[in-house]
């Protein structure tokens, strides 16, 4: 992994957890499930040059999540996504004034029912489509909550 990108995901993190114990909600703990569906969105979307919560294919960001964080034998699930791009250089405090600055994805870092995240960061060095075949970071964060 890049080592910037790699930076940038730990500085992320620890932005979104303090935020949310200043609010008084429970910090996030790091899901392999949702950390694999979101370094494989990242990835996709650095790869072909799009950008959506939607998959290349369609497929929503719910149904590809459920594929990494699954549903089957848990009482209760849920999912959200947060998205952010932005140059080679993209810091966490940009990504994450970004994601206050957007009421959807403030409502998610504030969304108390979320247990776990998943937080992938990827640079591409020559992105193509919406990227104009730039360098580009590209940051997914997905969010869950299971019960038993």
């Amino acid at each position: 992994m890049h080592a910037p990108a790699r930076h940038l995901q730990v500085a992320l993190l620890t932005q979104i957890n303090a935020f949310r114990v200043a609010h008084r909600l429970v910090p996030l703990r790091v899901s392999t499930g949702l950390t694999a569906a979101a370094g494989a969105h990242s990835a996709q979307m650095a790869r072909l040059g799009y950008f959506s919560h939607n998959s290349a294919n369609g497929q929503s960001f719910s149904q590809r999540v459920a594929a990494a964080y699954p549903m089957r034998g848990f009482h209760s699930w849920s999912v959200g996504e947060n998205l952010a791009w932005g140059g080679p250089n993209l810091a966490a405090v940009r990504a994450f004034r970004l994601w206050l600055s957007s009421p959807p994805h403030r409502a998610n870092l504030l969304t108390a029912r979320w247990r776990e995240i998943g937080l992938r960061a990827v640079h591409a060095t020559s992105a193509p489509g919406v990227y104009g075949g730039r360098p580009a970071t590209i940051v997914t964060a997905d969010f869950g909550a299971r019960t038993r």
